[in-house]
């Protein structure tokens, strides 16, 4: 998996040192999960730097909403819904393998994202929630959206988005899920 720690980027110096670091890693034949939140820049990059390896290479997209501002308020500075769904697109109708994560999921109903998503996976859907929400230190302008994401991870609440997706072609249980539900 590449990037582990961070997002490929389109600033120069960054995306340059990891195009560095992902050539090598293919060079020597490995196959590589490149996971990021995709900026379409940076994915179109990708795709024409790196379409001799292709066989090599999926692309394991994070998409947590379809609301721009619950992504806005959680990955701040990370590109909207629809950059990251035009990127899966694009890969997908290249030619490329692919895959998303909905993790943490952000939607009330991730069901309508993880079905919008679908018609261009060619491996995976992981869903999974978030495992922390903080309780202090939150402005009371915030309170609202962490009462919400609370809401979320109810065991009842992600047994219902369980029940819904156990036999959805492709999907994937993150641990966390399975645990709170006893799955495993």
């Amino acid at each position: 998996m590449f990037p582990s720690s961070h997002d490929i980027v389109d600033i120069p110096e960054i995306k340059d040192a990891c195009f560095t670091v992902l050539e090598k890693l293919l060079a020597v034949n490995n196959e590589v999960l490149v996971t990021t939140k995709p900026c379409l820049s940076v994915t179109k990059d990708i795709i024409e730097h790196f379409r001799i390896f292709q066989p090599q290479i999926q692309f394991r997209f994070t998409i947590t909403s379809r609301d721009n501002e619950l992504l806005s308020f959680w990955e701040p500075n990370a590109p909207p819904y629809e950059e990251r769904l035009e990127s899966l697109i694009l890969a997908y109708k290249e030619g490329f393998k692919t895959s998303v994560s909905v993790e943490p999921f952000l939607d009330k109903v991730p069901q309508q994202l993880v079905r919008e998503v679908a018609p261009y996976i060619t491996e995976s859907i992981w869903i999974g929630p978030m495992n922390y929400i903080p309780r202090n230190n939150i402005s009371e302008e915030d309170q609202p959206r962490y009462d919400d994401m609370r809401e979320n991870i109810e065991v009842g609440h992600l047994q219902e988005i369980y029940e819904d997706l156990k036999d959805f072609p492709k999907i994937m249980f993150k641990d966390s899920m399975k645990i709170k539900l006893g799955l495993s």
